[in-house]
C-alpha cells in the first residue's frame, strides 16, 4: 500500500454506515479531496477528534480507486471555539459551503487553504465583526479564483476618482459617474467602500484583516459580495439568513 500525508481541514462530513464518515477535506497539496473515515464515529476511535467539521489536521491517507481512505490523523487546530458560538458557527458554515461548492476536486488550493485558516482563526479567537471578516473572505476568495471585479479605476475610461465610483455587475467592476450610463443598474459606492474593495483584492495576505469599516461601508460590501457571488455561480447562499431569526 502507498500512503500519503496531507495537512487539511474538514469542510464537510457525511455519516454513512453504522459508524463511518465520508469527509470532504481541503488539503494543502492535494486540494479538495474525498476521504472515507472508517469507524470514525465510534467513541474510542483514534479518528474521532480529527474528523470533526472545521478540524485542521495532518492526515495519513491511502488513495483508492474512487476516494482516499484515512489511516490516521493528528489534530493541528480543532477550532473548538467556533462550536460554542452560534453566530460564529453560522458564518463559518456559510464560508465552508462556498469553498466546497466552488473548489473543484483535486484542484490546487494552497492559497484558498491559507485564506480559510486565517479567516477561521480570527473569527474563533477575536471579537472582530464576523460579517466584515466574511465579506473580506468572499472578495479575496473570488480574487484567488480569478473572478475578481476590475477595481483599478473605471473599467470603461480608466478614471481613478474614488469619490465618484459605482459598481457594475454587468461590466464586473467599477464605473465612474461619467460612464455610469453604460449600466443604469450600477450601484453608487462611497469612497470608503471603493477603497475597501480595492484593498481586499490587492493587499498582502498578512495585511488582509488589518482594517475596519463603518456600518455603512459594511452594508455596501455585503450588497456587492452577495449579488456578485449569486451572478457568478448561479446560486443564492442563504445560511446567513438564519441569523435574522436571532435578532
Amino acid at each position: 500500500m502507498s500512503y500519503i500525508k496531507a495537512d487539511g481541514i474538514v469542510i464537510k462530513e457525511i455519516n454513512t454506515g453504522e459508524a463511518d464518515k465520508i469527509l470532504t477535506i481541503l488539503s494543502k497539496n492535494k486540494g479538495k479531496i474525498t476521504v472515507f473515515a472508517k469507524n470514525s464515529r465510534r467513541p474510542r476511535s483514534k479518528l474521532v477528534a480529527g474528523t470533526q467539521n472545521m478540524c485542521y489536521s495532518n492526515f495519513m491517507l491511502f488513495k483508492g480507486r474512487d476516494m482516499y481512505t484515512m489511516n490516521s490523523c493528528d489534530v493541528i487546530e480543532p477550532f473548538y471555539d467556533l462550536r460554542c458560538d452560534i453566530v460564529k458557527l453560522t458564518y463559518v458554515a456559510h464560508i465552508l459551503e462556498l469553498v466546497n461548492d466552488i473548489i473543484q476536486e483535486e484542484q490546487p488550493a494552497s492559497k484558498t487553504l491559507q485564506l480559510l485558516l486565517n479567516t477561521l482563526y480570527i473569527i474563533a479567537k477575536t471579537d472582530r465583526s464576523c460579517e466584515l471578516l466574511t465579506r473580506i473572505f468572499e472578495l479575496r476568495f473570488l480574487a484567488i479564483l480569478g473572478y475578481a471585479p476590475y477595481v483599478n479605476g473605471c473599467i470603461n475610461c480608466g478614471s481613478d476618482d474614488s469619490e465618484h465610483m459605482n459598481f457594475s455587475f454587468k461590466k464586473c467592476g467599477f464605473l465612474c459617474n461619467s460612464c455610469s450610463l453604460i449600466d443604469i443598474n450600477a450601484i453608487p459606492l462611497s469612497k470608503g467602500a471603493v477603497k475597501s474593495i480595492y484593498y481586499i483584492i490587492h493587499c498582502s495576505i498578512k495585511e488582509l484583516f488589518s482594517f475596519d469599516v463603518s456600518e455603512g461601508v459594511l452594508q455596501e460590501l455585503g450588497l456587492i459580495t452577495k449579488r456578485f457571488i449569486k451572478d457568478r455561480f448561479e446560486k443564492e447562499y442563504k445560511k446567513l439568513d438564519y441569523l435574522k431569526s436571532l435578532m
